[in-house]
């Protein structure tokens, strides 16, 4: 069993993809609660999709990609606010709109600016196998950047995602903390894309956060909960690719999403199968 555990241990690449699974464990956790709590949960597919398009630009410019993707997705979010503060369009139509623009434009701009180098799958997809040291190095700066933030602003960020209406009388910067928001949850993102990609983050930041939310009823508990699912999913979803030869990004969201249904079904308060009847 030991060496079961030990054995994938001997790789770089491994240790590189668990190092980075746990911080995105951590940090995607964090930053999905708010979400969560929120009922935003579209936004991150919106994000996820809208950092593509700053890829081919930054790769065509000989600038950092992950710098490109962080403004890309930054100016879908305020398209998105600006669209929404200008007209009474539900928000839900909103962010599908973009979504498939900011798409679309990425598409685009792989074709007129000819970087067929820029592997578009494997930010779609992720590749955490692939990660360097430097990628290890650049989520841990990220994760703890956001931890410190979140720990410093905690009182104004749980008075803005309760009472966003209250916050905003109360004299609260609330377009700074939305931007704040937006730019947490952009960096997690541009992390996240080389493991499981743009398509499978949502699952990594929402999962371990919902899974969270059925054991547990306050904020800070539920980012403590979702971090240890995450360290959990990752790490997990690291050693099924191991062993099983699985595509490591959907062998992550696999776990995650077990790990849901477990608790979904056997939560003490909310679990299907254990709530008294007539609740």
């Amino acid at each position: 069993m030991l060496n079961i555990l030990i054995e994938p241990l001997k790789f770089e690449f491994m240790r590189n993809a668990i190092a980075v699974g746990i911080l995105l464990g951590i940090v995607c956790a964090v930053v999905g609660s708010y979400l969560i709590v929120q009922q935003m949960g579209m936004m991150v597919d919106m994000i996820a999709h809208s950092v593509l398009a700053g890829l081919p630009v930054a790769f065509s410019l000989g600038f950092n990609i992950s710098i490109g993707a962080f403004i890309s997705g930054i100016i879908s979010a305020v398209i998105m606010a600006w669209i929404q503060s200008q007209s009474r369009i539900k928000i839900d139509a909103v962010m599908a709109l973009i979504l498939s623009t900011f798409l679309a434009i990425s598409v685009t701009l792989i074709s007129l600016l000819r970087t067929t180098k820029l592997d578009l799958d494997g930010f779609l997809f992720g590749n955490i196998l692939s990660v360097a040291p430097a990628d290890v190095q650049q989520t841990f700066v990220i994760t703890v950047i956001i931890l410190v933030a979140v720990k410093i602003f905690y009182k104004e960020l749980l008075f803005y995602t309760f009472d966003p209406l209250g916050a905003q009388a109360s004299g609260l910067p609330v377009n700074l903390i939305y931007l704040g928001m937006i730019s947490a949850i952009t960096l997690t993102i541009v992390a996240s894309l080389q493991t499981v990609g743009a398509l499978l983050v949502i699952s990594l930041l929402i999962g371990p956060g919902i899974t969270a939310y059925l054991l547990v009823k306050e904020l800070h508990l539920m980012m403590g909960f979702g971090a240890i699912i995450g360290i959990i999913a990752s790490v997990t979803g690291m050693y099924l690719s191991y062993y099983f030869n699985m595509p490591s990004g959907a062998a992550i969201v696999l776990v995650v999403f077990g790990l849901f249904l477990m608790a979904l079904l056997f939560s003490p308060s909310q679990g299907i199968l254990t709530r008294k009847k007539g609740e």
